[in-house]
């Protein structure tokens, strides 16, 4: 999900924004570093926040009506929102430059949703391309 070019920058496309990255800098999000050239994210597995949502709640028309979303976020985003209620995990990168948050596997998650009941996982509270992970070679990313 992103290009390498030859001066060491990288152009990375998570987003609408298509940051172009120079070594050892971070986008906009604040979440995904440039490597030697390589892009990273630094919030990979990091959940700094969980809880059960009726779907509703979602930004979801006519699915699963009734049911229940297992809801969780990493720190960061690519916004700047001035009435974000979740400014506090949203921005904790770039105001304070803290990546807070439990490191929990994906399959933990899907066990916590099984186990509360939940009929979905929803990637919220924060803007949702950034838990996108792999390298453009397919290649998870683990930090």
């Amino acid at each position: 999900m992103y290009e390498k070019r030859a001066d060491g920058r990288v152009r990375c496309s998570l987003c609408a924004h298509r940051c172009l990255i120079a070594d050892e800098g971070r986008g906009v999000c604040q979440v995904r570093e440039n490597r030697g050239g390589t892009l990273y994210t630094l919030v990979y597995g990091r959940v700094v926040a969980r809880s059960v949502d009726p779907i509703e709640k979602k930004p979801l028309f006519h699915f699963s009506p009734g049911s229940t979303a297992y809801s969780i976020a990493t720190p960061g985003c690519n916004f700047r929102c001035r009435w974000c209620q979740n400014a506090d995990i949203s921005q904790m990168v770039r105001e304070q430059d803290l990546i807070l948050g439990d490191e929990v596997a994906p399959r933990e998650i899907v066990a916590a949703a099984q186990q509360a009941g939940c009929r979905s996982v929803a990637y919220t509270y924060t803007e949702p391309s950034l838990f996108q992970r792999r390298h453009s070679d397919g290649a998870p990313t683990f930090l």
